[in-house]
């Protein structure tokens, strides 16, 4: 199978699978903590416009690429930014694959957590919820068991192409939010039970003296890059199984804010929880996502009211839903990975298990990093990897949004005569509306999607982030790459670009008319 005419059978499809891309662990366990250590409702409003002015807009600009280019990350940059330029897709297919040697290990232990909850491993009396997590991370052929399990399932999952990726993903991300509505009313009516709803109060209140804190901003963008898969490559890949009919822009806003309402939702169920149980809840929330996930929550959810079925309901329908989030994200990952191979001529199913047996064992080392004997932070630390990525996303959605907007979207303009090659042609041509808004039944236009609002608004926008970042990155460790807004972290970043500048190749496996001119529609044919 080329994987050429395969395509999703609709925008509900689409959405789904975008949606399930999208949607992981950091919308469950990142958001939560991400809104503890930055003021709350204070967070919101930052995370909120980054959205609009991020995050959506650089979906649009991902989404018209793919659909345009028909190919995955590498044949897309080498397409609309040449060949000086083919490497960036090929470090977003690295980037992805290399997440998916860790997150197969963290969708493990989700898969383990709901598997513990189902045998009342975690509600217990008596039971000690570190001690539960170290016998766990000590006991390696478990959790490369589970590993092994979530690579397997995500493989059988994307072996078949689009169409069985778009069943999956309706089918778990509709049981997601049935989960996550059903913990997060329990949630807030053990919240209630003194009369107040602080976990929600806290999440929606705002403290105005933390407005304008360079890194409450900084983290605000990362968590909604991070959070949308915005400049992760999933929208060029998807875009590839896009219907050409398909509306762009309403997807990327649909897209957009079904991923935000999930976080708000799964924000206020583990905010609601912990500050209903937690002498200090700020302290619980700030400790890191992998303590809040697997060794604080599992003791608040062993309080739920309802006897016995409040805690098992709790427990299950949280910990299952997560394992779902893991999942799809994980499929969306390997399959960008997976993509770009049969580009490259390899069949799918080859392509398939390539890519497994690569992130299989080069998942393997990270369950050894590091269970404790004892305190409460007995968790390994890789999956705050989470932090260093959202933070080089900046860089990396940056680039795309001013080589679509400037570069890409105008050169078929100009060599047609319809735009000014000189910078006074750039605010007023943007992207190709054939590209961003295809549909014959409805056409969705937004300024902040335009290829001209793009490229002029990303790279002042990047530098007007990036100033302050600098100065909280000049911090005492700020030279550790363990730091995740440590300039070391970007400064090794900068060297991989350098390095995979000298190993893009040519897709092999291109749709016909694909590397036309830009003014003409996708794969060259006529709308």
């Amino acid at each position: 199978m080329s994987g050429q005419s395969d395509e999703f059978s609709g925008r509900l499809g689409l959405i789904f699978a975008t949606i399930g891309a999208a949607i992981g662990t950091g919308n469950i366990w990142r958001f939560p903590r991400m809104v503890g250590a930055n003021g709350g409702g204070t967070f919101l409003i930052p995370w909120l416009i980054f959205l609009f002015v991020w995050s959506i807009p650089l979906v649009i600009a991902e989404f018209a690429m793919g659909k345009r280019s028909r190919t995955g990350t590498i044949g897309t940059f080498r397409i609309f930014t040449g060949k000086r330029f083919a490497w960036m897709g090929l470090w977003t297919a690295w980037i992805s694959t290399a997440i998916g040697f860790y997150y197969a290990v963290v969708a493990g232990w989700c898969l383990k957590y709901f598997q513990l909850g189902i045998t009342g491993g975690l509600t217990g009396d008596g039971v000690d919820t570190v001690q539960v997590w170290n016998e766990f991370l000590q006991a390696p052929g478990q959790v490369i068991l589970f590993q092994f399990i979530v690579v397997v399932l995500t493989l059988a999952a994307i072996s078949r192409g689009a169409k069985a990726i778009e069943k999956v993903n309706v089918l778990l991300m509709t049981s997601l939010m049935v989960l996550l509505f059903l913990t997060m009313f329990m949630a807030l009516s053990m919240d209630m039970n003194d009369g107040t709803l602080d976990g929600a109060l806290f999440m929606f209140t705002v403290d105005t003296s933390m407005m304008f804190d360079a890194e409450i901003w900084i983290n605000a963008l990362s968590q909604s890059a991070w959070s949308a898969s915005a400049g992760m490559g999933m929208a060029i890949t998807y875009a590839v199984y896009m219907r050409k009919d398909e509306d762009t822009t309403l997807n990327a806003f649909v897209m957009g804010l079904a991923n935000n309402s999930i976080s708000i939702i799964a924000g206020l169920t583990v905010l609601s929880a912990i500050f209903a149980v937690e002498a200090d809840p700020l302290a619980t929330v700030t400790g890191g996502s992998s303590a809040i996930t697997f060794l604080a929550l599992p003791e608040v959810f062993a309080q739920a009211p309802g006897g016995n079925v409040g805690p098992f309901l709790m427990m299950t329908g949280f910990f299952l839903a997560l394992s779902f989030a893991a999942l799809t994200s994980m499929i969306s990952t390997v399959e960008l990975c997976v993509r770009n191979f049969v580009d490259h001529g390899y069949e799918r199913t080859r392509s398939v298990w390539m890519t497994g047996a690569a992130i299989f064992p080069f998942g393997l080392p990270f369950p050894s990093c590091g269970a404790s004997s004892g305190g409460r932070r007995a968790f390994p630390q890789f999956p705050e990897v989470q932090d260093h990525i959202g933070a080089g996303l900046i860089f990396r959605g940056s680039s795309s949004r001013s080589r679509f907007g400037a570069t890409a979207s105008r050169a078929g303009q100009v060599e047609t005569g319809e735009a000014h090659p000189g910078l006074a042609g750039y605010p007023k041509v943007g992207s190709r509306p054939s590209v961003t808004t295809t549909s014959t039944r409805v056409k969705t236009t937004c300024g902040l999607g335009d290829g001209g609002t793009l490229a002029l608004l990303a790279p002042p926008s990047c530098s007007i982030l990036m100033c302050p970042f600098g100065a909280i990155a000049n911090t005492e460790d700020g030279g550790t790459r363990s730091t995740p807004t440590g300039l070391a972290s970007f400064s090794l970043g900068g060297r991989r670009l350098l390095f995979n500048k000298f190993c893009s190749v040519r897709s092999s496996n291109v749709p016909e008319g694909a590397e036309g001119l830009l003014a003409l529609p996708p794969g060259g044919a006529t709308n």
